[in-house]
This record gives structure tokens, sequence and C-alpha cells, in this order.
């Protein structure tokens, strides 16, 4: 079957860079491909501001029609995110299919989800979505027109109204809900273990990275999104007698919608349970700077800016001598590897290692009695390995996650009475 044709459209503001809005019409273009469209052309208008009705004004967009009309264009996507007022308005004009940058990501999302976890929070990011579109005239995107951004729920988009819609988000928040019970009922039976999850932006190499790691058989692809489902392998290390797991999350772009950090909160939760994060940066690609800042931002947005994190440098063996010295500046503790020919990897897993022969060794706390009812909540989180009672309260050495060793901590005194 043939590709959907495509046509990709940007603005140029003052003071940004032409040659960066190209990078992004880059990464847009990878992004359609992996939708399943064929870029045909690209526009990029010059503007003071965004045009509030058209987004690349009046002329632009009439001029956009006519080529979409006499090379038969099937789909017009735009690099920014679209107002559903400037949607409705760039369908008249254009006389197809308008989508922006988000819509690509959802639609990707929909194709790539396998489990069912997985496809209720795309769900979820799509009635999210949709919800201020409704009142679009989409009247040539029927069950039989197919395309990007007709998969899942958008073939039912004319059937759905606002309150239809609301009750599904409800429904579908309650599932995640549910399921996140469940997954945190697995994650206090994996306590006795050292988890290492792998982050970073999209098609850095996570995938490979684990394969590599943990001489495992993960699905691998040179595309975006290839992983949306959590991945958990087993890494087998030297002098670590605890077993270490390694999880493959989904990866982060630029600008990542909310909605869908928020729908994905459950999956991405995997990181935030981590004993250990290892940020994955490509460091053969000329934006890898701002790559690493995008998905800095989004552990942030999760509260794991402060987690224990080792930068792997990845793809050195793609990359030019001038991007592995600025890698070098940049991240002086970071670790340069390679995960196709496997170079660098024995010091990062020895690094692995010793985090995890750290936490092994336990931490000593020293819990007051009018604490311990408070210690007690957080408990069927912590593996105890030593508890002794005195006078004024309990000495205890555990093993925990990050974030429960903090909170127990927190509970602790500095000094345990003599």
């Amino acid at each position: 079957m043939a590709s959907e044709r495509v046509v990709l459209c940007a603005v140029t503001l003052p003071g940004i860079n032409a040659s960066l809005v190209e990078d992004y019409l880059d990464e847009l273009s990878e992004l359609v491909a992996t939708a399943g469209g064929e870029v045909v052309q690209r526009f990029v208008q010059p503007r003071e501001r965004l045009d509030p009705a058209s987004y690349v004004g009046d002329g632009k967009a009439r001029e956009i029609a006519a080529f979409c009309k006499e090379q038969d264009i099937h789909t017009v996507v735009f690099e920014g995110d679209l107002s559903p007022a400037q949607v409705r308005n760039l369908e008249k004009i254009l006389e197809r299919k308008v989508m922006d940058r988000t819509a690509v990501i959802l639609d990707i999302f929909a194709r790539r989800a396998r489990s069912r976890e997985a496809k209720t929070q795309v769900a979820l990011a799509q009635y999210t979505y949709l919800l201020p579109r409704l009142t679009r005239a989409w009247s040539h995107l029927s069950r039989q027109a197919g395309g990007i951004g007709t998969r899942g729920i958008g073939e039912t988009q004319l059937e759905t109204d606002r309150r239809v819609i609301r009750r599904k988000i409800a429904q579908l928040s309650k599932t995640l809900e549910e399921i996140s019970a469940h997954r945190n009922v697995q994650r206090r039976r994996r306590r006795e273990t050292f988890e290492v999850a792998l982050v970073g932006y999209t098609n850095v190499g996570k995938s490979l990275l684990l394969n590599r790691l943990a001489s495992a058989s993960a699905r691998v692809e040179d595309k975006l999104f290839a992983t949306l489902d959590t991945t958990y392998r087993r890494l087998p290390l030297e002098g670590v007698r605890q077993q270490v797991l390694v999880i493959d999350t989904v990866g982060f772009i630029r600008n990542l919608p909310h909605h869908l950090v928020a729908s994905f909160r459950s999956t991405l939760e995997q990181a935030k349970e981590a004993d250990l994060l290892l940020h994955v940066v490509n460091v053969s690609h000329p934006l890898f700077e701002e790559q690493a800042a995008a998905s800095r931002s989004v552990l942030c947005e999760l509260g794991l800016d402060a987690a224990p994190t080792l930068t792997v440098l990845n793809q050195i063996d793609r990359a030019q001598p001038g991007l592995i010295d600025r890698a070098r500046g940049l991240y002086p503790e970071g670790f340069l590897v390679s995960a196709l020919t496997s170079e660098g990897l024995p010091a990062l897993k020895e690094a692995v290692a010793q985090q995890a022969r750290l936490r092994a060794a336990g931490t000593e706390l020293f819990i007051p009695y009018e604490k311990w009812p408070e210690f007690l909540l957080i408990r069927p989180s912590i593996r105890v390995l030593q508890e002794s009672y005195g006078d004024e309260g309990v000495r205890v050495v555990i093993q925990a996650k990050p974030e429960i060793a903090s909170r127990a901590a927190a509970m602790a005194v500095s000094k345990s009475p003599s």
C-alpha cells in the first residue's frame, strides 16, 4: 500500500535560528516516517509572531493548499502545537487532514502499544487530546479513510461527544490506578532486587544497550518510540550477590505533551522506583545537548532530578571527534560507550556493580519510638537486615529504594543514644 503523502510546515520566529527549525523538521520527518507517512515537501514561513487564526498566515496557507492540490497531498503536519481553532481554519483552507506534532506522536504510540497498560495509557492521552477538538469538521476521516491520526480512537471521533469522552477519561484513569496498585504489589515483592532504569531521549540506543549489558534480545529498531512497554532483564554482575534488573523505559522527546507524560506516569514510575538511573545520551546527534536537556526536564517533572544517576554517552562509534570532545567537557563523569561495538561497557558495568554493592551493605538508622508507628507504614517496602531495641528507639540496618530510604532517614535521629 502506498505511503500517506505528507507536507511539513513550520514557522521561524525572531531570535530562532533557521537551521534549528530545520533540525526540528528533520525530527518531525522521522516521526512522520515512523507513523507510516512519506514527506514530500517542507514549508517554512518567517513571521514576527504566530498567526492566531491559521498559524502560518492566510497567504502561506493558501500557497500550501495549492501545492497540496497539485501534488495530491493527503496530510499537512505542523511542527508546533495547533489550537483547535487553528486546526478548523486550516482544514477549511487546505481541504486536507491537518495535524500537529502532538497528534503524530499520539498516533505512533497507538500503533506501538502492546500491553494492556500501554494501550490504556495511549487511549487516555488520545481522549485528553481529543476533548477540546471535538468540533473540528473532519468529514473526510470516516472509518474507511484510515491513515496517520485515525488509529485507535481516531476512527470514532465523529461519533463521540464531550460527555462520552469525559466518561471514558474517568474509566481509563480508574483502570490505570488499578494497574498501578497491582504494580506496587509487584514492586514490594521485588524490594530485595537492585533495579537499574535506562532513561533518555527516544532512539538513543537504550534497547540495544539493554541487550549488550544483559545479553538479552529485546526488540531493537532504528525508529522513534520503538519501546513503549517496560522491559525487564537480569544483569549478572561480578561480585554482586543480589539480583540486578535492568529496565528499559519509554523514550522522551522535546516538548513531550504534558498530558502524555501524565498518562504514562505509571510506566515512568518504573524509573522513579529504580535504585539507579542510566541517562543515555546519543553523542553522535548534533543536538545531543538539547535532547539531554529535554530528558532532564521530564525527569524533573517526575521528581527524579536528584535520583542517583550515571550518564552514558552512547554511540561513540558514530560520533564526530568534535561531538565527543564536547560531550566530555559537559559530562566529565560520563561513560563513553558504544552499545553497537560494546566499547566502554565493562567500565559501565563495574560502576553499576559498585552502586549495587553499596546498597547491599545497607543503611544504619536510629528510629526514635515516637517515629516508630510512622516507620511501620513504610516497612513493607523495606528490607530490614538488622534490628535492635533500646530505651529510646530502634536501631535498624535497612536496604530500600532511594525514595523509601530518604523517607526512613527523615524519621531517624543523627546518632543513636549511648
